[in-house]
């Protein structure tokens, strides 16, 4: 178990970096992911090394798009649940889920984000057309950023 100053000392180094991500696993096996997104694309692979010795730590710079790169279109957001990494199909050689133009029902599957390790689906929450997929497959998002706009 990870004590609250653990993590925060832990988080501090994280937001003082420039990494993007980090995953961190203790010797019983327990571990958690932490992403964000950076203003600027990072190029370099960066590590993070904090004085809890218990914890095996590594970060990878990941090239994300800002999020004020989305666009403002007619419709309502669906927005992200949780932190995580978006996948627009099932399987990189699958199709996607939903496109531009794509009508939905409420409760249809649109997309997964992986948050550590496991798949979530994400459900349109009313029916609609999807008229504009806001992130690209593959990329960072956070808690309630804009992933589809449904009209």
């Amino acid at each position: 178990m990870y004590s609250v100053e653990d993590i925060k000392e832990i988080l501090k180094a994280f937001d003082d970096s420039k990494a993007t991500k980090i995953e961190i696993k203790n010797e019983k096996g327990e571990q958690f992911m932490i992403c964000q997104q950076q203003t600027k694309p990072v190029a370099v692979e960066s590590v993070i090394k904090t004085e809890v010795p218990v914890f095996e730590e590594t970060a990878v710079a990941e090239n994300t798009a800002p999020a004020e790169t989305v666009k403002k279109s007619d419709g309502t957001p669906i927005t992200s649940p949780m932190v995580g990494v978006f996948y627009a199909a099932p399987a990189p050689d699958q199709e996607p889920y939903v496109s531009v133009g794509t009508r939905v029902n409420k409760g249809d599957i649109l997309c997964l984000i992986e948050a550590m390790k496991l798949m979530n689906e994400v459900t349109a929450e009313k029916s609609g057309e999807i008229v504009e997929i806001c992130v690209e497959n593959g990329q960072v998002v956070e808690y309630g950023q804009p992933l589809f706009m449904i009209k």
